[in-house]
């Protein structure tokens, strides 16, 4: 049976976009597959890792086969996608049922994969009605998340720091990371009110979402329920697990203030970290930097184990006491690489304290990062 024929890209595109979350090797083999099935006069591509399911709905292509009213089919996705691959841009490829083998041709190449019934995918059953639905740009979600992200914990012991939080309160929307070291915080206004909700995104999730959105104006609709949480935007459906559990008050940390502050140039900084990180030990997962605020001046101080030293001088408009605070420096180039204001302004009160990373006039945003001991 002939279940369509279709220039390359119309299978590439959706493939592409599904098959992220895939692993070549599971305990359960159909989750190595994508999920491709007919739904309201579309191509529905579906993959899931059991914790996350993205589906994207194909515009049908005009070359397609009319024999179009085939069941549903599963196929390794990883095998699928590497050999479109290889096609050229427009070539017309026919995918083929034969039993349990998917018969691929195209010019002169011919493929046949294994298919695994399409009846044991396992979809991620969802309750009916959102808690909460929320609409925004994708550049604005997008943006958000890119600002935050980077801080969220790998494989923590206390989970919930293996996310993201997400606040719906009044009329804003917060994201905050942390891995227990750092603090990262973002928020944006809303064109509606809510009732406050927190749900906490897992790592994986998070990291996928921020591939698949676009630098557009396009909408994103957020639905949030009990135990999931779902994004749909461009044609995708991103539906996710949440992660049970309380993020930590995070509302002091966020509003304290430092008496000690000075602004600084963003790339400027960025430029002279990365300068002295060449003598930083990348075996040594702290990393450590020192920053010394004097008068008018930023000294910024690197040695190794090899006790060889870099250090940098960049001029601030500072007039307080000298402070020397060390830091790892990867977390100093994690948020100055993620933003793109011209200047920073940088708030501390004294070796021991953590610092406040932020945009000038702008309390939409805020960075906390503890000292480390050098």
């Amino acid at each position: 049976m002939i279940l369509f024929k279709a220039n390359r890209d119309f299978l590439l595109r959706p493939l592409q976009i599904v098959s992220g979350i895939v692993e070549r090797r599971h305990t359960l083999p159909i989750l190595s597959n994508v999920l491709i099935q007919r739904e309201n006069g579309k191509t529905l591509f579906i993959t899931t890792d059991s914790e996350i399911e993205i589906g994207i709905h194909s515009q049908e292509h005009e070359n397609s086969a009319t024999e179009l009213a085939y069941p549903a089919i599963t196929v390794s996705a990883k095998k699928l996608l590497d050999i479109l691959r290889t096609f050229p841009t427009d070539l017309e490829v026919t995918l083929i049922k034969s039993d349990s083998r998917l018969l691929i041709n195209a010019g002169k190449s011919r493929f046949s994969l294994q298919m695994l019934p399409a009846e044991d995918f396992p979809r991620m059953a969802i309750e009916d009605q959102p808690e909460i639905t929320v609409n925004l740009a994708q550049n604005v979600l997008k943006n958000l998340l890119n600002l935050v992200q980077y801080a969220m914990a790998q494989q923590d012991i206390r989970y919930y720091f293996n996310g993201l939080l997400l606040v719906v309160e009044d009329r804003d929307l917060k994201v905050i990371t942390s891995d227990g070291h750092r603090l990262a915080y973002a928020s944006v206004e809303l064109e509606n009110q809510y009732s406050k909700r927190e749900t906490i995104i897992p790592r994986k999730t998070i990291l996928e979402l921020s591939k698949l959105l676009d630098d557009s104006e396009k909408l994103v609709t957020i639905e949030i329920f009990p135990k999931k949480i779902r994004f749909k935007f461009s044609e995708v459906t991103l539906l996710s697990k949440v992660i049970e559990g309380k993020f930590p008050s995070f509302n002091q940390i966020v509003a304290k203030t430092n008496s000690k502050q000075f602004r600084i140039d963003r790339l400027n900084f960025l430029q002279g970290l990365q300068r002295v990180a060449v003598l930083s030990d990348t075996s040594d997962k702290f990393r450590g930097v020192r920053l010394v605020v004097s008068k008018n001046m930023l000294s910024i101080i690197c040695k190794n184990k090899e006790q060889e030293e870099a250090q940098e001088e960049l001029e601030i408009e500072y007039d307080q006491e000298t402070t020397d605070i060390s830091f790892n420096i990867t977390y100093l180039l994690d948020v100055l690489n993620n933003l793109n204001n011209d200047s920073v302004q940088c708030a501390f009160e004294n070796t021991d304290s953590s610092t406040l990373f932020s945009l000038p006039d702008d309390d939409h945003f805020k960075y906390i990062v503890m000292p480390m001991r050098l």
